[in-house]
């Protein structure tokens, strides 16, 4: 089992929060609404429970920071990295109060009175309130706030936060890196077991108790596509036995220390028999998929726009007759959530910057058939790409038994 790392130093959350501060105040916002999720778990350490009592940390544009829980979660959140440290105040509400007005007071232009009245919004000199919520706020949540200050603007915090969340720090990085090569662990311990006879849905189960018992907070996913099935990107694992003469693609992952973990590879099951190994056909889609795959890492450094690696990707699959065969973006972000910016995809214009952490993950489904996908989770590098994960990217021929 992976040993864990220190805790991220609580003056990197300071940090955080003071250049989100900035950052809201560049853009004239008056403060940061952030609800349960990522959001919050960035820039203060709480790992929330996601409840119908409101929880939400207030950044204002410029003044402290502070924590609005009800008070039965007081203990966690005054135990959360930002708080323990003194960085953000806690302001705690009871079964009977209104913690929207209790938010509307921490923002700093109105008091609790005023916004039980619904009238928290504007105010002569400087105008209608700017506001900015996390993008995972429960609509519940928003529509209160939107009631108890009608005459401010609401808009998403990610115009803020991306480009803080999207660069990702070396104790970052450090843990995405850790995370990865649990994963690649497991993947290795599956494709040297028996497979051959047990249903998708059986070695999904061992796939998920094998991430937490190296290291990972839990296993968000064990895709398991056995023959057709891989042909399916997001096929949820069935009763489906896995049969000799056919490919087993995996593509696996989850939360460790928080940082997410997801990687992809195939087996090709033989049972033994060399009679059961590749097809022709599939021998062929697997290097053009592989050579797509090796080809746009190889072109990940900081000023290419992010479309570019999709184009390079897609291009290959394109020449090798499966371009309609690809039918996904290249890749996705990866950090506090498993899917985040940046995204690899046409139109994605956004030049990468070092530090930014992504899949690379191109496919070849053949439906009816068979597919197969290669994915790694890499890092911009200041001068190339940085690929975390370690596992052999040749389709593995394997027993099964």
């Amino acid at each position: 089992m992976t040993h864990a790392l220190p805790p991220i130093a609580a003056e990197r959350y300071g940090d955080r929060l003071a250049r989100a501060a900035r950052a809201a105040e560049r853009r004239g916002l008056d403060a940061l609404l952030i609800g349960v999720g990522a959001d919050l778990r960035y820039l203060s350490g709480y790992v929330a429970l996601p409840l119908e009592r409101l929880t939400m940390l207030v950044v204002p544009a410029t003044g402290r920071p502070s924590l609005v829980v009800p008070r039965l979660e007081v203990l966690p959140a005054q135990g959360s990295a930002a708080a323990a440290a003194g960085l953000i105040d806690i302001g705690t509400w009871d079964e009977t109060d209104d913690p929207i007005a209790l938010v509307a007071e921490r923002i700093g232009r109105g008091s609790s009175a005023a916004s039980a009245a619904g009238t928290v919004g504007a105010d002569a000199a400087h105008g209608p309130m700017r506001l900015a919520v996390s993008d995972r706020l429960w609509a519940s949540f928003l529509l209160r706030l939107q009631r108890a200050m009608p005459d401010a603007t609401f808009e998403p915090a990610s115009g803020v936060l991306r480009e803080l969340r999207m660069t990702k720090d070396p104790d970052e990085i450090e843990r995405l890196r850790l995370a990865a090569h649990a994963a690649d662990r497991v993947i290795a311990s599956i494709a040297a077991g028996p497979l051959i006879g047990r249903t998708e849905a059986d070695v999904a189960r061992e796939i998920r108790e094998r991430l937490v018992e190296e290291g990972h907070d839990s296993a968000d996913f064990a895709i398991v596509g056995s023959g057709p099935n891989s042909a399916s990107p997001h096929h949820e694992a069935s009763e489906r036995v896995i049969r000799a003469g056919e490919p087993l693609l995996l593509d696996i992952g989850g939360p460790m220390d928080g940082y997410g973990s997801d990687v992809t590879r195939v087996l090709w099951l033989t049972g033994g028999d060399s009679a059961n190994g590749p097809d022709e056909e599939y021998r062929r889609l697997y290097d053009v998929l592989q050579e797509s795959q090796a080809e746009s890492t190889g072109a990940v450094r900081p000023g290419v726009p992010a479309q570019r690696v999709d184009e390079v990707a897609r291009g290959i699959i394109a020449a090798g007759g499966y371009g309609p065969k690809f039918i996904h973006r290249l890749g996705h972000g990866i950090g506090l959530e498993a899917h985040e910016e940046p995204y690899l995809v046409a139109g994605n214009r956004e030049p990468l910057n070092a530090g930014m952490a992504f899949s690379i993950e191109p496919g070849i489904y053949l439906e009816g058939r068979y597919g197969a996908r290669i994915e790694d989770i890499v890092v911009c590098g200041p001068n190339g790409p940085d690929v975390l994960n370690q596992a052999p990217r040749d389709l593995l021929v394997v027993s099964g038994r």
